[in-house]
C-alpha cells in the first residue's frame, strides 16, 4: 500500500513538471546592487481545509437531539431542594450535556426558567428562582457555553408544574427549565 501511495506521488511531481515550459515565465528583473528593493509581495496562505467526515448513525439524518426522548438533552428541569439554588449531583449531567450542546451549538440561546413552590413570599420566590436559574447558567458557563447565548429569568411561584399544597407538588414546582430559541 505504501509503495502505490509513493508511486502515485512521483508519478504527480512528474506530470506536474513536464508541461512546465521556460518561455511562458515571467522574465527576472535586472538588479543593481545600489537599488532598494521592497519584499516581495506574496498572496496569504491559505489554511488547507479539513477533509469531510462523515459519521454512520442509526438515526435519521437532521434529528433533533432536543426532541429524542432517548437522548439526556430532552431533560429540560433540574430540580432543587428546598429554599435551596445548588444544582443537586443528580441533575448535573442534565446541565452538562446541556453546556456541551450549546459549545458545540455558538449559534443557539437557551432561556433558563427559574421556579419556587408557593411557600414564601412573592417577592422572595421571585428573588429564589432567579438564582436557581443563574445557578444553572454559572455551571453552563463553566462547561464552555457563552454568556450571550444564555439568558435567566425567575417566574417565582407563577408557574407550577404540580398543583397541590404536599410535598409532592412542591418538590416538581422548585426547579429551573432550560427553554431553547424557537420553542
Amino acid at each position: 500500500m505504501r509503495r502505490i501511495l509513493v508511486s502515485a506521488v512521483i508519478v504527480g511531481v512528474l506530470a506536474g513538471c513536464a508541461g512546465k515550459d521556460v518561455k511562458d515565465e515571467a522574465p527576472v528583473e535586472e538588479r543593481r546592487p545600489d537599488a532598494v528593493t521592497a519584499p516581495p509581495v506574496t498572496a496569504p496562505q491559505q489554511k488547507p481545509k479539513p477533509p469531510v467526515v462523515t459519521q454512520v448513525e442509526s438515526k435519521p439524518l437532521g434529528a433533533n437531539p432536543l426532541k429524542d426522548p432517548n437522548n439526556i438533552l430532552s431533560k429540560r428541569s433540574v430540580l432543587f431542594d428546598y429554599d435551596s439554588a445548588a444544582v443537586k449531583d443528580e441533575f448535573k449531567p442534565i446541565v452538562t450535556a446541556h453546556a456541551k450542546y450549546l459549545t458545540d451549538n455558538r449559534g443557539r440561546k437557551v432561556v433558563v426558567q427559574g421556579n419556587t413552590d408557593e411557600r414564601g413570599s412573592r417577592e422572595y420566590n421571585l428573588a429564589l428562582g432567579q438564582r436557581r436559574a443563574e445557578s444553572v447558567k454559572k455551571m453552563m458557563m463553566l462547561l464552555g457555553a457563552t454568556d450571550g447565548q444564555i439568558e435567566t429569568v425567575s417566574f417565582g411561584e407563577e408557574k407550577p408544574r404540580a398543583m397541590g399544597s404536599e410535598e409532592s407538588a412542591w418538590s416538581q414546582n422548585r426547579r429551573a427549565d432550560i427553554v431553547y430559541d424557537g420553542e
